[in-house]
């Protein structure tokens, strides 16, 4: 991987440089100590990866990437910065940063975070390689694989009923995803899969989880005025744990003070067994 410095101390670029040469982290391209010369350089050889400083002359880091992103949107800045203001950061990381990573530098720190997003990269890169095959070899067939697969989830979203719900749109991107690459939950922790998706994955899996709780709750209320409901038991031990749903039926009902608890990982597993049926 191409990586790139911005940083206006000549010190830590050197701290910096050792640890990515001497950890095999990718080829060291050049580095900048100005957001202005920084900017030019970028956009004349764009690399994979920015580490980039905050508090920088002539240019701020964070304007630096609101310009750059935008025009190169595959480019990873990772910002580096002794600036611990909770404010700062989210502003940071809403114009474009992957990673904040704080100063002093900590060499096992900047080295497992170059790892991660060189992890993402390499996966978007497998993924383009895939769409691509497939779109040269049979485009019809993957674009009609693709409508289906879509019609699958949008189909079981509406049966419990949170196809309209915030985070449903999310949900069907993320099987989409683990359908195309032939993967399964058993490949990743859940923040580490809503990473591929959103530079706030927390944010991210507050949402979906959101929505997968209104379901959770849909069927229950299902389950109490039918046991037997062809929705019911459908999806009351594949999407959900049975156990769970009982609880939450308790809840409803008043008998109990603990509402039933979800599991991701077993609901996006459910979802990708009904899209592969």
């Amino acid at each position: 991987m191409k990586i790139f410095i911005v940083e206006d101390d000549i010190n830590i670029i050197k701290i910096l440089e050792k640890i990515i040469i001497d950890r095999k982290l990718g080829s060291l391209i050049g580095y900048s100590m100005n957001g202005i010369e920084a900017y030019n350089e970028i956009s004349s050889y764009p690399p994979d990866i920015v580490l980039i400083d905050l508090l920088m002359p002539e240019k701020d880091g964070i304007t630096l990437v609101s310009e750059l992103k935008p025009k190169y949107p595959n480019i990873q800045f990772i910002m580096i910065s002794q600036v611990s203001s909770k404010d700062i950061i989210g502003k940071a990381y809403n114009k474009g940063i992957e990673y904040y990573i704080q100063k002093p530098i900590n060499a096992l720190e900047v080295e497992n975070i170059i790892k991660k997003v060189i992890e993402k990269l390499e996966m978007n890169i497998t993924l383009n390689k895939i769409e691509k095959l497939f779109l040269n070899k049979e485009p019809h067939h993957l674009e009609n694989n693709t409508a289906n697969t879509e019609q699958k989830i949008k189909t079981i979203l509406k049966k419990i009923g949170i196809l309209g719900e915030n985070g449903s749109e999310d949900i069907i991107k993320i099987v989409n995803f683990l359908i195309i690459s032939k993967q399964n939950m058993s490949n990743f922790t859940i923040r580490e899969l809503l990473s591929k998706f959103s530079n706030n994955p927390k944010s991210l899996e507050q949402k979906i989880r959101r929505a997968v709780s209104v379901g959770m709750s849909n069927i229950a209320h299902i389950g109490i005025e039918d046991y037997m409901n062809e929705s019911f038991v459908e999806y009351s031990n594949s999407l959900y744990n049975f156990e769970q749903i009982k609880k939450e039926m308790d809840w409803i009902r008043g008998n109990s003070n603990k509402k039933g608890k979800i599991n991701l990982k077993k609901f996006l597993d459910g979802m990708l067994f009904y899209c592969e049926k």
